[in-house]
């Protein structure tokens, strides 16, 4: 350049004028990050743990063959989402995350399972596209208080698992199913798993700023409910799917009434932000991929 700048004056040429945008491409705009989460509805293995598995039991057996078509079926609406995070519920156990993984393939290679112990349980299970760095089973270690005084802990695990966005920034996922309705019903106990799901994951949030912090699963309550109060009132977790018209926010029919229980938050002040009407809830017939529930998911824009 020291050489070529003298000669463009000898010749009294002028340099052509430099367009500030022109030939730079700005390239696509960011990946947002897409979470989802699905009950897939008591995925069982084919091993009766439980001692208790006829027509009548809660847990039932699946056939080598039936056990192999589900795994393919959930493989494939887990796909089909393009997530980046998935938290599922009422997976049984470890063969029945392997036997989806080994679906997915590279796909969605990583999952881990927040196995409870019990026979015959079905529990919570996330899958990520990208390593898992860190999980933690936050279920031994909370006791949670219901409203009256007396104790209990998380009816499932409550699950959280550390991964990475494309871009490198740190996402924290908690995979959640709290306590159904199922007689006898236990409301303060939901309400407890809410209160103590809050303060953990908004606790977590505040120690890494950086990070898009989550919450996903099968909360078995509606919004205005005192458990969903619990979690999103007062400067709370953002429920993603607010946004959407009420009668296209159910994930759940119950008695002919369509009920929004499966959800997404965010922690208020985590990194990222939710896309505005990206929430979408994914149906087919009486549910969705052979479940009783529909399944969510909610598009991120990334920091």
């Amino acid at each position: 350049m020291k050489l070529l700048l003298p000669l463009v004056l000898l010749l009294g040429c002028e340099a052509p004028p430099v367009e500030e945008d022109a030939g730079i491409d700005a390239g696509p705009p960011p990946t947002p990050l897409r979470v989802a989460t699905f009950n897939v509805h008591l995925f069982f293995d084919t091993v009766c743990q439980s001692g208790a598995c006829t027509a009548t039991d809660f847990e039932q057996v699946a056939t080598p063959s039936s056990f192999d078509a589900r795994a393919t079926q959930l493989a494939n609406a887990i796909a089909g989402f393009d997530a980046d995070l998935v938290a599922v519920q009422e997976f049984e156990d470890q063969a029945c995350l392997d036997a989806v993984l080994a679906k997915l393939g590279p796909a969605m290679p990583y999952g881990v399972l927040g196995e409870i112990g019990a026979p015959g349980s079905v529990d919570v299970a996330i899958f990520s596209k990208t390593p898992l760095e860190k999980v933690v089973a936050h279920r031994a270690l909370e006791r949670l208080v219901r409203p009256d005084g007396s104790r209990t802990n998380y009816s499932r695990e409550f699950l959280e698992a550390h991964a990475r966005a494309a871009d490198g920034t740190e996402v924290v996922l908690f995979a959640a199913h709290f306590r159904s309705k199922s007689p006898p019903d236990d409301p303060g106990r939901r309400l407890a798993e809410a209160q103590t799901s809050r303060r953990i994951v908004m606790d977590l949030a505040a120690t890494l700023p950086d990070a898009v912090v989550l919450m996903a699963g099968d909360l078995n309550d509606a919004p205005g409910s005192p458990p969903l109060e619990a979690l999103t009132a007062d400067g709370g977790l953002l429920r993603v799917a607010a946004d959407l018209p009420l009668a296209n926010q159910y994930t759940y029919v119950f008695n002919g009434r369509g009920e929004a229980i499966d959800h997404i938050l965010q922690a208020p002040g985590s990194a990222g932000a939710a896309v505005p009407g990206s929430a979408r809830v994914w149906k087919d017939s009486r549910g969705f991929a052979g479940s009783d529930h529909f399944a969510l998911t909610a598009d991120f824009e990334l920091p």
